[in-house]
């Protein structure tokens, strides 16, 4: 294990009307995170049995980075393209979790 890393989750689902509304919003605020101190990187992935259910999954060096960050002033605004897209799978549009074990090189 290397640490206490986080990986927070966004589901999200592209309306039939906007196939691409949900990639889009990805792009635009990942450019807009670049550079973000505590954040490793994100991934947008797109379920195999569902073309229109997404999960954007963002990895941070800690739970309290990530925290910091959403927190802060810019959070909202600059997240703000995807959040008409999110939708829950249970009871949450999105879900924060800790690494706690690993088998990755």
């Amino acid at each position: 294990m290397r640490g206490a890393r986080a990986r927070v989750l966004i589901y999200a689902a592209a309306p039939s009307e906007e196939p691409d509304a949900v990639e889009t919003a990805y792009h635009q605020i990942s450019r807009a995170l670049s550079g973000t101190p505590g954040l490793l990187g994100n991934e947008l992935l797109r379920a195999a049995d569902d073309p229109a259910a997404f999960v954007v999954m963002s990895e941070w060096e800690s739970l309290a980075a990530f925290r910091r960050w959403e927190e802060g002033a810019g959070h909202r605004d600059t997240t703000a393209p995807l959040r008409r897209h999110q939708r829950a799978p249970g009871h949450s549009p999105f879900g924060i979790y800790e690494v706690k074990a690993d088998y990755s090189a």
